[in-house]
């Protein structure tokens, strides 16, 4: 239930709805295509995980050899661990809702559902979201001004190495429906 299985037909899918507001207060939990596609392009191998990884090491580093100035200090530097929590908490929740839908989570991977519910209502990259937030939360956390330049090139490497390109991938293989999602929810907030 709330789940709609496109057959032969899957990369020309046609979401229940029609685009708009409505499509986000109304829409499945997943539209869900069954079908392969016959040659999927070959994208990189590094994953996400590994950059927000590198980028929390560069923000501890920046913090520890190259502070320049300290311009939060406690108890205001705990506005950056909470948006922290906040953040693990939205990776969770989206990485849950693909795999309660069954569609693959590392990037590139074939795709066998477009999900509307959860936190995709709200943009259509939580899981990249919730890094980008505990990126900036662990510098603002910091309260030293070297480690802020991060956030920034971390959410373009983002945007640029990974979203852009999953997007192609996935209006190639859910074509309209994934035009209307677009359409109604924002890439990023």
């Amino acid at each position: 239930m709330g789940e709609r299985r496109i057959g032969p037909v899957c990369p020309r899918p046609r979401p229940p709805q029609a685009a708009g507001a409505s499509l986000r207060r109304n829409a499945p939990l997943a539209i869900v295509c069954t079908e392969s596609l016959p040659d999927q392009p070959r994208y990189p191998r590094d994953i996400p995980p590994l950059w927000l990884l590198a980028s929390l090491l560069t923000i501890a580093a920046l913090h520890w050899l190259l502070p320049v100035a300290r311009w939060i200090v406690p108890p205001w530097t705990w506005i950056g661990w909470v948006l922290c929590v906040l953040s693990v908490l939205l990776t969770v929740a989206a990485a849950w809702r693909f795999r309660r839908v069954g569609t693959g989570i590392r990037p590139f991977t074939e795709a066998t559902a477009l999900v509307g519910a959860g936190p995709f209502r709200f943009t259509r990259n939580p899981m990249y979201v919730g890094m980008v937030g505990l990126v900036l939360g662990t510098a603002l956390g910091l309260g030293t001004v070297a480690p802020l330049v991060v956030p920034p090139l971390f959410w373009a490497l983002l945007d640029r190495r990974f979203v852009r390109a999953e997007e192609r991938f996935l209006r190639a293989r859910f074509a309209a429906a994934f035009d209307d999602y677009c359409r109604a929810v924002p890439r990023w907030l």
